[in-house]
């Protein structure tokens, strides 16, 4: 580990690029959820019904329907059978989520990300420990779960205790009980479990990770032998797990990053002040060489000459 890792995250990528570049998938990613969210308050706020609905269903403008896919198909194991307008919506956001990479969702429309990130920085900030951790597989069984409890209840379980609608709902109506979700939230990732809502716990993002596990728009660690193990890249991915296999790979190992955790998020790319990743596809097959490792010292022996 380098002594590098002793600095503020992002020190060097600020130090070299400036602070803007250091930061812009982070201010790009703030923009979309600000503007998403400016879409669907337009109205309640405005009276501007631009969009009218929220991220579980909305129609825009009059004509463009979107559902969202996991909605769908609670209401489906339910026992409700959607409208063609509903399933023409769902038809539409999985479409393009299976195109782009399901977990685009987390970091570039779900609201709550900025809630999360903000944990996850407060952590950093008081040099928390990482607390309980979850196993990755734990958001899968409660995915799984909120489709039993919809069947078994005929609802759309997740709906009572979702903090994306939670947060919808407190900023329409102001304070209220639905806050109380969002801070659970904050709190949980802030002194329970490091980063553990998004990355262990969340059902939505555990299935759009599952509709975008071949999809098109990866991140490419292709100049990882230039990395200089600041460590930088894993303490602002919210799913480090997935950049050991690209960044650490040998010469014959692909540099793109293909775990269907990975949010694209592209904050790797902003904080890495060597350039080591980049936004590519999944069929590029450009080489990378692996990383030249510093071999080890020879220990001396007991008795050995110096």
């Amino acid at each position: 580990m380098s002594v590098k890792t002793h600095l503020p995250v992002g020190h060097e990528a600020i130090r070299d690029k400036g602070l803007i570049p250091a930061h812009r998938f982070l201010i790009l990613h703030r923009l979309s959820q600000l503007f998403l969210l400016s879409l669907f308050l337009l109205g309640p706020w405005f009276g501007l019904w631009w969009a009218k609905g929220n991220l579980s269903g909305s129609l825009t403008f009059g004509v463009l329907p979107l559902t969202d896919p996991f909605i769908l198909l609670q209401g489906m194991v339910a026992g409700h059978w959607p409208e063609l307008t509903a399933l023409i919506g769902a038809a539409i956001v999985a479409a393009v989520y299976a195109l782009i990479g399901g977990r685009m969702y987390c970091s570039w429309v779900c609201p709550v990300n900025a809630v999360t990130d903000t944990a996850a920085w407060a952590h950093r900030r008081l040099d928390l420990p990482k607390g309980w951790q979850p196993k990755r597989a734990t958001r899968y069984y409660v995915m799984g779960m909120v489709l039993a409890v919809s069947a078994l209840t005929g609802t759309i379980a997740w709906e009572m205790v979702n903090p994306i609608s939670m947060l919808h709902r407190g900023l329409i109506f102001g304070v209220g009980f639905a806050w109380t979700f969002v801070v659970a939230v904050f709190l949980f990732d802030l002194f329970v479990a490091r980063r553990g809502w998004c990355s262990h716990i969340c059902p939505v993002g555990a299935f759009y990770g599952l509709l975008g596990r071949k999809s098109v728009l990866r991140v490419s660690a292709e100049k990882r032998v230039a990395c200089d193990d600041c460590m930088d890249c894993f303490a602002v991915c919210p799913e480090m797990h997935v950049i050991t296999p690209a960044l650490r790979g040998k010469d014959e190992d692909t540099p793109l990053i293909l775990s269907p955790d990975c949010t694209n998020c592209g904050r790797c790319i902003d904080v890495c002040s060597v350039d080591v990743f980049h936004f590519t596809h999944r069929f590029d097959d450009t080489s990378a060489p692996g990383r030249v490792r510093a071999r080890p010292k020879p220990t001396k022996k007991i008795g050995e000459a110096a």
